[in-house]
């Protein structure tokens, strides 16, 4: 009863970019820019892989989770934001804020575990391609993707559901949207519990994922060494490194912000505040943005599978 109190009562105010109206207006219409791109870019990688019967295969099944997961990432806070950015009183619901805080959690999670999925997938696809049609099989890829989408709704309601209990001292969240850091760092009660249990998350849902990267990205690299010809050498290393481009930036981001040490200075530093915000509008915006464009549209197979698509459109006018 006292969360539903607190639901009618409490009104957070997203402070943003609130001091500099012109900037506001520019990332305005970057991000609106980037969020059309994000739909588009995802949203054909999509289509074509239902469409296309040559796609229907584990790793097409990974990016069509990984593209529909950035399209709701984006869509959790995107929107929103650009809403504050034209409006005077950047004002959001004290539910509307949890909604908000579990959705973007949740998708950020579900990606970090998808991520160490599709790792796991090219290991076995290039190091032990002859089993591979058997240890990827429609019943083991379908539970591990359906697995990466549990483990995100799991961890973002425990930690969400903690985070709303918290007693609140201020309602101004120096942030373009309710991020569940920039919301803890509003209450007046000890967060020591929900840092713990953060930082818990982290190592099982975001380190593990990676240490999984690490050692599939090792092993196939020690196996492409051994490939004879340059030409399968080159195309190898190009598609290790198409993947390890979007680890580096997304884990990189997300390492930095949840993992870094939290002492009372700085969870009251205006100056970090402003480091966060950009980091996280970087990894929010940027990586949803480019992963079409690095995992599957310098990919032939997508390239041709989106030809067939505009020809079958042409043909049927």
């Amino acid at each position: 009863m006292e969360w539903e109190n607190q639901t009618i009562l409490v009104e957070f105010f997203l402070k943003g970019l609130s001091g500099y109206p012109r900037l506001e207006q520019l990332f305005f219409v970057l991000i609106l820019i980037m969020y059309v791109v994000i739909l588009l870019g995802n949203g054909t990688l999509i289509l074509i892989s239902i469409v296309d019967s040559h796609l229907h295969t584990p790793m097409y099944f990974f990016l069509g989770n990984l593209s529909f997961l950035d399209i709701c990432y984006t869509t959790t806070s995107i929107p929103p934001t650009l809403v504050s950015f034209l409006s005077e009183r950047k004002s959001i619901s004290f539910s509307g804020c949890a909604v908000q805080m579990f959705l973007g959690l949740a998708m950020g999670t579900t990606e970090c575990v998808l991520l160490g999925m599709m790792a796991f997938d090219r290991y076995v696809a290039i190091c032990n391609p002859l089993r591979y049609p058997v240890v990827m099989s429609k019943k083991s890829y379908v539970p591990m993707a359906a697995g990466s989408w549990f483990a995100g709704v799991i961890n973002s309601a425990v930690q969400t559901t903690l985070v709303v209990q918290l007693t609140f001292c201020r309602n101004v969240i120096n942030h373009f949207s309710c991020e569940i850091l920039a919301v803890m760092k509003m209450a007046c009660a000890d967060i020591s519990d929900n840092e713990f249990i953060m930082l818990v998350a982290t190592t099982l849902f975001t380190l593990m994922p990676l240490l999984l990267i690490v050692i599939s990205y090792s092993l196939i690299i020690s196996s492409i060494l051994k490939i004879r010809t340059s030409d399968g050498r080159s195309k190898a290393f190009s598609t290790c490194s198409a993947h390890l481009t979007v680890v580096i930036i997304f884990y990189g981001t997300i390492l930095f912000m949840y993992m870094k040490p939290k002492s009372k200075e700085t969870l009251n530093s205006d100056d970090l505040d402003v480091t966060d915000k950009l980091i996280s509008m970087f990894y929010g915006v940027m990586t949803p943005m480019m992963n079409p464009l690095i995992y599957s549209l310098r990919n032939k197979d997508v390239k041709e599978a989106v030809k067939h698509l505009l020809r079958r459109k042409v043909f049927n006018k």
